[in-house]
């Protein structure tokens, strides 16, 4: 059970570099227990302003899990129990286009899933849901995220397509011409399903994408280096826009807006 103290209305799930809730004041570490074993680290919970925010890193400090082996259902589930409502996700990718450059922020507005072997759902039987993800980012989340990003003077994208992959490998160059053909912007390993089992949750998600470089189909040799000084230059441009960001959302989200929260509603069979 969460005591009120540690509950938060507000969720964030640092990835590739943010495994730091230094945003965040007040801080307390909260072990979570949930049905589908343990989260991929505990959840920090501290103050940003007057709200309270939940901090959980994707793939744990010293990012210690690989994509394939996130316990997403924990994960969300443990945010759920929280009372969180809004959750913002910070992802790292590769680009797919020419002018989704390294050192971009995407606001991603679609997915294609290539995923193989993950679990998707919370509704293994007897009930089931199918949620509509029609469009599987909450409207009323990204334009916050968009707004937010293009006052602070980022180069962001209000819209992109993430092929999200299994990992942990990286993309063949034959994959990487095929999707960048079928007019996808990135290319990155955990969104799913961390955006479906959000929308099975009645969850308002949305995500702010790190371009760190450009995937093979552009033939530019990358090295570790640039990848990392381009992934540290990202992460700093995400925790200014997630603080603010922050400061703007109201308390609760509202339906006409998003269907994120009310998913459930012609989903139940």
């Amino acid at each position: 059970m969460i005591s009120e103290e540690h509950r938060a209305e507000i969720g964030v799930i640092g990835g590739s570099g943010l495994y730091d809730p230094g945003i965040l004041e007040s801080m307390e570490r909260v072990k979570v227990y949930t049905p589908y074993g343990e989260p991929s680290d505990d959840i920090t919970v501290g103050m940003m302003g007057d709200k309270k925010v939940a901090f959980l890193p994707r793939h744990g400090k010293g990012h210690r899990i690989p994509p394939h082996m996130i316990n997403y259902r924990a994960n969300i589930w443990a945010l759920k129990s929280m009372g969180v409502r809004w959750v913002m996700a910070v992802s790292a990718v590769g680009s797919l286009q020419d002018e989704y450059k390294p050192g971009d922020i995407v606001v991603p507005d679609q997915f294609i899933d290539m995923t193989k072997a993950r679990s998707y759902t919370f509704f293994d039987g007897p009930r089931v849901a199918h949620v509509s993800m029609a469009d599987p980012f909450c409207d009323q989340l990204r334009e916050e995220l968009i707004s937010t990003t293009r006052g602070l003077d980022y180069s962001v994208h209000d819209h992109g397509t993430y092929i999200c992959i299994e990992g942990p490998r990286f993309s063949t160059r034959a994959e990487s011409r095929l999707w960048r053909s079928w007019g996808a912007h990135i290319v990155g390993m955990t969104l799913i399903p961390e955006v479906n089992l959000a929308c099975e949750a009645q969850m308002c998600y949305a995500m702010l994408s790190l371009v760190t470089d450009y995937d093979v189909w552009a033939e530019r040799p990358v090295t570790a280096e640039e990848v990392t000084r381009t992934m540290n230059e990202n992460v700093e441009r995400a925790k200014d826009v997630l603080v603010n960001a922050v400061y703007r959302l109201p308390s609760t989200p509202d339906p006409n807006r998003c269907s994120c929260c009310e998913a459930l509603k012609t989903a139940l069979l």
